[in-house]
């Protein structure tokens, strides 16, 4: 099993690299596998890799979702 997060872009870096935002949590991770991602987007990261692009509706619902389970 594995996890991926849907996290804000906010930075683009050079060599593929970007700065991604989740809850104030600022990390840097490859876009390699996702070219067209632009600043705003919303990207699912895992491992350090964002692995794809995801709706920003969708992505605000799951990280919904995620802060109900953290509250409990």
């Amino acid at each position: 099993m594995c996890l991926a997060i849907p996290t804000r872009l906010i930075e683009l870096r050079p060599g593929a690299q970007a700065l991604v935002d989740l809850g104030g949590i600022r990390k840097e991770i490859s876009v390699a596998l996702v070219p067209e991602a632009v600043v705003g987007d919303y990207v699912i990261v895992h491992v350090g890799h964002a692995i794809g692009m995801i709706d920003p509706e969708e992505a605000e619902r799951t990280l919904r979702m995620f802060g109900e389970l953290a509250a409990q």
